[in-house]
């Protein structure tokens, strides 16, 4: 018997916060060397991610660049094939080859079609054991990059987002260092061997595998990278040197017609009690489009197209930070606005139904993060890589649906206090 639908009747619309979201568990396996393999098989096309994560990123450099330049030249060339081969063998079987370097870390990320992975695991591995490093390739390599360079700094934004972090943490800090034209200039062939020998062929590293995974998917790991050197290798924390003055007017471009705002605060890391609630303060503030700095500066002022706040994706600590391009002449007002907006959450505790509105819109951004397996390694690869526990998922979900008003006025007033912020223009 079929039942008949009563369509004078809306059907029922359930909350994102009333959603039981799950993220789908790892599988863990160890290679012969020691090193952690973690995977998850899911998605219904013969895809997968596969992704080498080194520590080997700026934090272990002796000299600025290093890190990133031994990681970008990775694929530029073995002993026995040249940058264009390398290029064409992963080219050929329709998979694409990406380098990172980050901090901490620095990776190695693959995408391909599940039955070519046998063809280009080997040259992964060639890549990681025998690269060569041409002195041709490195020259290039610094050209490209200095004119990038020289085209970046015409920007108002890229130079604050430089300043705001060299501020923050100190320019001789990793989180606060940026490179300058005599930095490529400085390079040499023989530091990139010596950084490639200690952290890749010598490195410690962890792998991370998503997608339809083959059967054999750990025996193939184990094949070309169980046999590796496995180093122990800690990431020290390294004090940070703030600078002294905390307002900066930057003129970088005096025909320019736009300034770029960066103001920002020095943050706990994820490990920190306060780090989830914070999250769901930011949003209120300036996580989203619906957020109160969006509907002042942008809606009703004006001044912008778009102005956000985050806090700061650092393994180490973080930072609260806001960011925005206004009009030249209405920067300093729009500074204005954001303490206003500061001054509001600190004075009032945040209305129920504008609570709701940001808990739907968390948990729905998460929804969307969990479709997909290469989503929900990269969750996974978040988790593992910041030291912390397989539960801070749950317990992320659950901060963010119960939270009150009165906790998030508390963290308002400890944390978005006008005194503690950097303030940066640059025009």
């Amino acid at each position: 018997m079929t039942q008949t639908l009563n369509r004078t009747q809306p059907p029922h619309i359930k909350n994102a916060v009333e959603l039981e979201l799950k993220l789908k568990p790892y599988e863990k396996a160890t290679l012969n060397n020691g090193a952690d393999v973690y995977a998850v098989n899911a998605g219904a096309e013969d895809v997968l991610l596969v992704e080498w994560v080194y520590y080997a990123g700026n934090w272990y450099e002796d000299k600025n660049l290093v890190a990133a330049t031994t990681n970008f030249m990775l694929k530029n060339g073995t002993s026995t094939k040249s940058a264009f081969q390398l290029n064409e063998h992963f080219e050929y079987y329709g998979s694409y080859l990406n380098r990172s370097c980050f901090n901490e870390t620095a990776t190695i990320t693959l995408h391909c079609l599940s039955k070519h992975l046998e063809a280009l695991l080997p040259v992964v591995r060639e890549m990681i054991v025998d690269s060569v490093f041409p002195e041709e390739e490195l020259g290039i390599y610094k050209q490209n990059m200095q004119q990038r360079l020289r085209v970046n700094l015409r920007k108002s934004d890229f130079v604050a987002g430089r300043l705001i972090d060299a501020y923050l943490y100190g320019q001789e800090h990793p989180y606060g260092r940026y490179t300058s034209f005599e930095d490529f200039d400085a390079l040499n062939r023989d530091e990139i061997v010596n950084f490639y020998s200690d952290f890749y062929q010598k490195g410690k590293f962890l792998v991370f595998a998503a997608g339809k995974l083959p059967s054999n998917l750990m025996a193939l790991l184990n094949q070309y990278f169980g046999d590796l050197p496995l180093s122990p290798i800690q990431v020290a924390a390294l004090p940070t040197k703030p600078a002294a003055e905390k307002k900066y007017r930057v003129a970088n471009d005096e025909q320019g017609v736009q300034g770029s705002i960066r103001i920002g605060a020095s943050f706990p890391n994820r490990h920190h009690p306060d780090f989830v609630k914070a999250q769901v303060l930011n949003n209120v503030f300036g996580g989203f489009f619906g957020s109160r700095l969006m509907s002042n500066i942008r809606e009703e002022k004006g001044y912008t197209y778009g102005i956000y706040s985050y806090l700061e994706n650092h393994i180490q600590e973080s930072a609260w930070i806001i960011s925005t391009e206004a009009g030249r002449d209405v920067c300093e007002a729009t500074i204005t606005e954001v303490y206003k907006e500061m001054e509001g959450l600190r004075q009032a505790p945040v209305d129920e139904e504008e609570l709701l509105l940001v808990r739907n819109y968390m948990m729905g951004s998460i929804l969307g993060d969990l479709d997909g397996p290469f989503q929900i390694i990269n969750r996974w690869k978040n988790i593992i890589l910041n030291g912390l526990d397989e539960g801070f998922f749950e317990r992320q979900l659950e901060t963010i649906r119960t939270v009150s008003a009165a906790e998030l006025q508390l963290l308002a007033n400890k944390y978005l206090q006008p005194e503690n912020f950097y303030e940066l223009v640059v025009v």
